[in-house]
C-alpha cells in the first residue's frame, strides 16, 4: 500500500497489496477506501494519503457529503414525519432522527425540536441499502455535546470536506492558536458544516473567516494569519 501513497486513484480500483506492507499495526481505512474480502477498493477519486502509524484515506475535492457510520455532522431539521424528524445533512437524501435519540427522551418526555433547528448529531446507520439514521446521544445514552445548537446565537457556514479534515487533524494549529486568546464554542461536522459562537458577532465572523482562509495554508502561514487577526481584534 505504501507504493500507492501520493498517487491518483479512481473509484473501483483495487489496492490488493495493501496488507502486505503492514505487519505491525491494524490498518485503519479513512474516507474513500473500503474493504471487500482481502482487497481494498477505492470508492472516490483523489490522491491516496497516509498518516503514521496506520491510517490511509483518499484526499478528494469532493463537494457532496456521503454519509459514513460514526461521522458527526451538522444537520437542519426540515420536517417531522410521525415519530421521526427528517434532517438535511447535505447528502443525496434526507436522514432520519428519532425523537427517542436524545438524552433522557421518552414517550412522555419528548425533546424540544422544531423544524428549522440546527442539530449536531451522529450517524448510526449509513449504507447504500438503508435510509441514513442519526442520533444525538453517545453509546452511554448521554448527549456528549450532541443535540440542538444555535438557538441562542452563533453562526453556521459551509466549508469544503477537505478543510474539515484539515482542521480536525491534531497537527493543525489553527483552533489551538485561536483558543488561546479567544473564547468560543465550535461544532465541526464531517459534512462540511461548522457552527461557531464567540463572545461577540465580530469575533464569531473573524473566526469563521480565519477557518475559511486556512484551507491551503501551511501551519506557519496559519500562525502569521492568527497573529494579525488577534492583534486586530485587540484593537477594537
Amino acid at each position: 500500500m505504501v507504493d500507492h501513497v501520493g498517487k491518483v486513484v479512481l473509484p473501483g480500483e483495487t489496492l490488493s497489496d495493501f496488507k502486505e506492507s503492514e505487519k505491525t499495526y491494524k490498518v485503519i481505512l479513512g474516507p474513500g477506501l473500503r474493504q471487500e474480502s482481502d482487497d481494498i477498493i477505492v470508492s472516490k477519486p483523489g490522491i491516496v494519503r497516509f498518516k503514521e502509524p496506520n491510517v490511509y484515506w483518499v484526499d478528494s475535492n469532493q463537494k457532496r457529503y456521503v454519509p459514513v457510520k460514526g461521522d458527526s455532522v451538522i444537520g437542519i431539521v426540515t420536517n417531522k414525519a410521525g415519530d421521526v424528524f427528517r434532517v438535511d445533512v447535505g447528502g443525496s437524501e434526507l436522514a432520519t432522527l428519532s425523537y427517542l435519540a436524545f438524552e433522557s427522551a421518552t414517550k412522555r418526555n419528548r425533546p424540544d425540536v422544531k423544524v428549522g433547528d440546527i442539530v449536531f448529531c451522529k450517524f448510526v446507520v449509513a449504507n447504500k441499502d438503508m435510509e441514513p439514521e442519526l442520533v444525538c446521544i453517545d453509546s452511554n445514552g448521554k448527549s456528549g455535546g450532541l443535540g440542538v445548537i444555535g438557538r441562542d446565537g452563533g453562526y453556521m457556514f459551509q466549508t469544503s470536506l477537505n478543510l474539515v479534515q484539515k482542521i480536525l487533524n491534531p497537527d493543525c494549529v489553527l483552533l489551538k492558536l485561536l483558543g488561546k486568546r479567544l473564547s468560543f464554542e465550535v461544532a465541526i461536522g464531517m459534512n462540511g458544516r461548522l457552527w461557531i459562537k464567540a463572545r461577540s458577532v465580530s469575533e464569531t465572523i473573524a473566526i469563521a473567516n480565519a477557518i475559511s482562509a486556512s484551507e491551503y495554508m501551511s501551519n506557519e502561514q496559519i500562525k502569521e494569519m492568527c497573529k494579525r487577526l488577534l492583534d486586530a481584534l485587540a484593537g477594537f
